[in-house]
């Protein structure tokens, strides 16, 4: 079966109507996509903020005739006394978006030792610490330069035996890393269920006993200090819970820090100044990993 899509680019004063006009004439979907590089990342809470340049996307099936939706669409803006936006017809394939997407994520190697693997793929060193993972429920995978930096720090910093905290731990991704690399214990901290369902759910999958984990919401979080804390989140989100982060690192243990932008890494580190001998910068892409040692 194929499918009919109109592209449409409009401001952002415009979102709400072409989307609602786009669901009056019968789309099955409406997407939006950044139209001019403006990247969102830490919006208020309580707002959903649109790009100024967005690119708006219709759904439809092809037995609608792209005409007609054009001309509809075309109608409903003039009654709001608006102008027809650029618009594209395109028409989309039917496939198996499930193979498709599965064959597309591959077995990644991360440092010296650590390779993550999706569950349907044969590891490609049966030797190597091999991470089995299935993308889903809650952020994590090792693609985004973030995690990735993540990973690699782990490689290079797990000798073995130590408690980890993964603080914001999304699908887990990170703790488990940790133990497969060696260390004893990982306590890991989100403030979304779905990422507690996550990360218990890949823990299994890695055949990681109950004993060696434990996953709380951060008010449910017990007093403890982890010899090494990893922290994935955002700048602002970071910065906030310094304090708390501070600690729940023991003297001496080890810090590192992602999901930051170039750009707002000195702000962040001058804080976990406070109590870690804190690093240079490393940077993949846009994207830095802080690092430190708690006094």
């Amino acid at each position: 079966m194929s499918w009919i899509q109109i592209r449409a680019h409009i401001s952002a004063d415009q979102v709400e109507l072409v989307e609602d006009s786009l669901l009056a004439l019968g789309s099955l979907a409406v997407t939006l996509q950044d139209d001019a590089d403006q990247p969102i990342l830490e919006p208020e809470l309580g707002t959903m903020p649109v790009w100024d340049k967005t690119q708006i996307v219709g759904l439809f099936p092809a037995s609608q005739d792209s005409d007609e939706l054009l001309l509809g669409l075309q109608q409903m803006m003039q009654a709001a006394n608006k102008s027809l936006p650029q618009c594209k017809v395109e028409i989309v394939e039917d496939k198996d978006w499930e193979r498709a997407w599965m064959d597309n994520f591959h077995p990644m190697q991360f440092g010296d030792r650590l390779w993550v693997c999706p569950s349907w793929r044969e590891p490609e060193d049966a030797s190597a610490v091999n991470l089995m993972l299935d993308p889903g429920l809650a952020f994590g995978t090792g693609t985004h330069p973030t995690t990735s930096l993540c990973l690699q720090w782990l490689d290079k910093n797990v000798d073995g035996n130590e408690l980890i905290l993964d603080y914001g731990c999304g699908s887990g991704i990170l703790g488990i890393a940790g133990l497969l690399l060696g260390s004893d214990k990982m306590i890991g901290v989100d403030n979304d269920q779905q990422a507690i369902i996550a990360t218990q759910q890949n823990a299994e999958r890695n055949k990681i006993t109950e004993d060696q984990y434990q996953v709380y919401l951060p008010e449910d979080t017990p007093s403890f200090e982890s010899d090494i804390t990893v922290a994935n989140i955002l700048a602002g989100p970071l910065m906030t819970l310094a304090e708390s982060i501070a600690a729940l690192t023991k003297t001496g243990g080890k810090l590192a820090l992602s999901g930051i932008l170039a750009e707002q890494a000195q702000q962040v580190s001058d804080i976990y100044q406070q109590w870690f001998d804190m690093e240079p910068a490393v940077q993949l892409e846009d994207w830095v990993l802080l690092q430190g040692t708690k006094r």
